[in-house]
C-alpha cells in the first residue's frame, strides 16, 4: 500500500519579484525549504503528500504543479530533427507514476476538501506503486499499463494537453514545437486523447536555457482569484496583494489603511491572514467602494458569517484621498496600489496626485514607526514626489515586480520621526484636493 506521506516535489508560479517572500511563507507554514528557480516567478519545495491540502491554502502561490522530473543542465541537440527525437524518447523515460498519483490525490482534495482523509483512503494508487517497486527495471511499461487500466475502468481515455513555457535564445525550436513534439510522444505512450480546452491532465514543459522541468498541473485556475468576485478595471491579484502585506510585517493591533482600495484586494487578503490587526479601506469612487463591500459580503457568506461585514476587522469608507477623515499620527501601516497612469488615469495627472498622496499619508502615519508599502509603475513620478518630502519618508528598499506585463516597483518606506506640520515640506493649505486633482482620482479609481 502506498504511504500517504510520500515525498514529492511541488512547483509553484508566484508573482515575479516575490519569489523569496513566497519561500518564506512555505518555510513558515509547511516547514519546508523552497528553492527559487533560475526562471523568475517560480519556486520549488519538497513536501509529503499529507500536506497537499495545506499547499493549496498558501497565499503567495498562483499555480501549482507536481514535478515529474528536473534537469539542471539538459543537453539540447543542435537540429530540430534531433530535438524531436529527444522529446519522443524522453516521454517514455520519465518516472510518471508518483506524479500521476499526486494528481489523482489532488483531484480528490479539490472535490471533497471537507472529507480529506476518507478521500485519501479511497484513492486507488497503491497498485501502481506496488508494481513499480516490485519490478523497477520495467517501471515505464508498468506505469503505462496501470494508467491504461485506469482509463479502461473509467470507460473513456483521459484527455490531456502539453503546455510549454520556454525562455532562452539558444534553442533551435519554439515553445509550440516542443509542446507539439513532446505532446505527441506523451499521447503515444499513454494512449491519451489530446484536447487543448477540455483536458483532464495538463502536462507542463518548463524550459529556461538548459534547465528543464516536466510537471503535471494541480490547478486549473490560478489561486490568486480566491477572494474577489466583483472585479474592477485594474483589480490587483490576491497573491501580489499578499506579498505586499508580508513586506509590512503586520503586528497585533496595528491599524492598516489602504487609501485607494479599488475592489479591496489588499485589505481582504490582510483581514483573512492578520485578523488581530484592524484594516481600514477607502476610495473616492463610489463604484469601487461598492465592489469592495460586495467582495466582503461574499467572503462572509462563504465563511458562514451571515453576510454582515461585522464579522471581519475591516471597514470600507468613501473618502477624499487628499483629506483623509483620520487623526494625525494614528496609522501604523499604509499599503496601496497607486494609479499607474497607463490603463487608468494619466501620468500627467500623477504629477499632481502623487505629492499630495505622500504628504497626506505622512500626516496620518505615526512618526518614527509607521511604514508604507506602495505599488506603482510610474517610478519617475513617484521618486520625484518622494524627494519633495524626503524629510517625512525614508525609502527602505524596492521590490521590482511584473504587473500584467508592466514593470512596476513596490516601494517600502518608513515614516521618519519628524512630526507632521513642523517642516516646510509638509506645509500645504488646505489638504483637500483641487477640482482637477479630484477628477484625476476619479479616473484612476479601480
Amino acid at each position: 500500500m502506498q504511504e500517504l506521506d510520500q515525498a514529492v516535489t511541488i512547483g509553484a508560479t508566484v508573482p515575479t519579484g516575490f519569489e523569496h517572500t513566497a519561500a518564506e511563507e512555505v518555510q513558515e507554514k509547511l516547514e519546508a525549504t523552497a528553492r527559487v528557480s533560475k526562471n523568475r516567478g517560480r519556486i520549488y519545495f519538497d513536501i509529503t503528500t499529507d500536506k497537499l491540502l495545506k499547499v493549496h491554502q498558501l497565499k503567495s502561490l498562483d499555480n501549482l504543479f507536481v514535478v515529474v522530473k528536473e534537469y539542471d543542465d539538459y543537453q539540447f541537440k543542435t537540429t530540430k530533427e534531433e530535438v524531436q527525437i529527444d522529446w519522443q524518447e524522453l516521454a517514455a523515460k520519465l518516472p510518471w507514476t508518483n506524479a500521476l498519483a499526486v494528481w489523482k490525490l489532488n483531484n480528490s482534495i479539490k472535490k471533497k476538501k471537507g472529507q480529506l482523509w476518507e478521500d485519501l483512503e479511497a484513492l486507488e494508487v497503491k497498485g501502481t506503486q506496488k508494481d513499480v517497486s516490485s519490478q523497477p527495471e520495467n517501471d515505464y511499461e508498468e506505469e503505462k499499463h496501470s494508467e491504461i487500466q485506469d482509463q479502461e475502468s473509467g470507460v473513456t481515455p483521459l484527455k490531456f494537453r502539453v503546455t510549454c513555457n520556454r525562455a532562452g535564445d539558444k534553442h533551435c525550436f519554439t515553445s509550440n514545437d516542443a509542446a507539439r513534439d513532446f505532446g505527441g510522444a506523451v499521447q503515444e505512450f499513454f494512449q491519451w486523447k489530446a484536447d487543448m480546452t477540455k483536458f483532464d491532465v495538463e502536462v507542463l514543459l518548463n524550459i529556461h536555457n538548459n534547465e528543464v522541468v516536466v510537471g503535471i498541473a494541480l490547478t486549473v485556475e490560478s489561486l490568486h482569484r480566491r477572494n474577489i468576485t466583483h472585479f474592477g478595471p485594474t483589480t490587483l491579484r490576491s497573491t501580489l496583494a499578499y506579498g505586499m502585506l508580508r513586506l509590512c510585517k503586520p503586528q497585533v493591533s496595528d491599524v492598516i489603511v489602504d487609501p485607494m482600495c479599488g475592489t479591496g484586494a489588499i485589505p481582504l487578503e490582510g483581514v483573512m491572514e492578520w485578523q488581530n490587526s484592524f484594516f481600514l479601506a477607502g476610495d473616492n469612487n463610489g463604484t469601487a467602494v461598492s465592489r469592495s463591500v460586495n467582495n466582503i459580503k461574499h467572503i462572509l457568506k462563504r465563511t458562514h458569517d451571515g453576510g454582515s461585514s461585522s464579522g471581519l476587522p475591516l471597514d470600507v469608507v468613501q473618502w477624499d484621498l487628499c483629506n483623509l477623515p483620520m487623526r494625525s499620527s494614528s496609522v501604523d501601516i499604509i499599503i496601496t496600489d497607486m494609479p499607474f497612469g497607463k490603463r487608468m488615469g494619466s501620468k500627467k495627472k500623477n504629477w499632481e496626485l502623487y505629492p499630495l498622496c505622500l504628504r497626506e499619508m505622512a500626516r496620518v502615519c505615526k512618526p518614527g514607526t509607521a511604514k508604507a508599502v506602495l505599488l506603482t509603475q510610474d517610478k519617475k513620478c513617484f521618486l520625484k514626489a518622494l524627494s519633495q518630502i524626503e524629510g517625512l519618508w525614508r525609502k527602505l528598499h524596492t521590490v521590482w515586480v511584473n504587473v500584467g506585463g508592466l514593470h512596476a516597483g513596490v516601494f517600502v518606506l518608513k515614516r521618519t520621526a519628524v512630526v507632521f506640520g513642523t517642516t516646510s515640506e509638509d506645509v500645504m493649505e488646505p489638504h483637500t484636493a483641487t477640482g482637477s486633482q479630484k477628477e484625476s482620482m476619479k479616473d484612476v479609481s479601480q
